[in-house]
C-alpha cells in the first residue's frame, strides 16, 4: 500500500525496523517519530494467557481503521501514519498492534499517535479470545479504553 496514511489487517508478524524506515522516508521532514506497539500479555484478570485469538470483519475492520487515519490527519500535521493489526492465532510477547505517526513536531505526533491507538481500540471491529488453563473467553472493550475514546470524540479541537 502507498500513500502517507496506511494500513493493513493482516496474520504474519512484521518487522519494526521496516516499518520505523517508512515513517522516517529518509528525509528531514518529519522531527518526530511516535510509535505504539501492543504485545500479547501472557496474563489477564488474574489468569495465565496461553494464546489470544483475534477475529476482525474483512472490509470493515480496514474502512474504520482508514477513517480513523484520516480523522487524526484532519486535526495534527502529519506526514506519515501506519497502523498494523494482527489477526489470527497469537503466543505470549507476539506483537499485536502497531501504531506510527510521523510529524514535523512531537506534540502533534504524540497526540495523533495515542487518539489512533484509543479510538483504535473501542471502534475497530476486533474480536478477541483469550486461552488459558482455566478455558476461553471472549474479552469486552475495557470501561477504561470507552471512556478516554469519548474524550477523544469529544474534544475535537485537538
Amino acid at each position: 500500500m502507498t500513500g502517507r496514511l496506511q494500513l493493513s489487517v493482516q496474520a504474519q508478524d512484521f518487522d519494526i525496523e521496516e516499518e520505523y524506515r517508512y515513517l522516517r522516508n529518509n528525509n528531514s521532514e518529519s522531527g518526530a517519530v511516535v510509535t505504539f506497539l501492543g504485545q500479547v500479555r501472557d496474563f489477564n484478570l488474574g489468569e495465565d494467557v496461553s494464546e489470544l485469538e483475534l477475529e476482525h470483519y474483512p472490509g470493515m475492520t480496514e474502512s474504520v481503521l482508514q477513517k480513523l487515519l484520516e480523522e487524526a490527519d484532519k486535526r495534527w500535521v502529519i506526514n506519515r501514519a501506519k497502523i498494523i493489526h494482527r489477526v489470527g492465532a497469537l503466543g505470549a510477547s507476539d506483537k499485536i498492534v502497531w501504531v506510527a505517526v510521523a510529524s514535523a513536531h512531537r506534540g502533534d505526533a504524540f497526540k495523533a499517535c495515542e487518539f489512533l491507538i484509543d479510538a483504535l481500540k473501542t471502534q475497530a471491529p476486533f474480536w478477541k479470545k483469550e486461552r488459558s488453563s482455566q478455558g476461553e473467553r471472549w474479552l469486552d472493550a475495557r470501561d477504561s479504553d470507552q471512556d478516554k475514546a469519548r474524550q477523544w470524540m469529544a474534544n475535537d479541537d485537538s
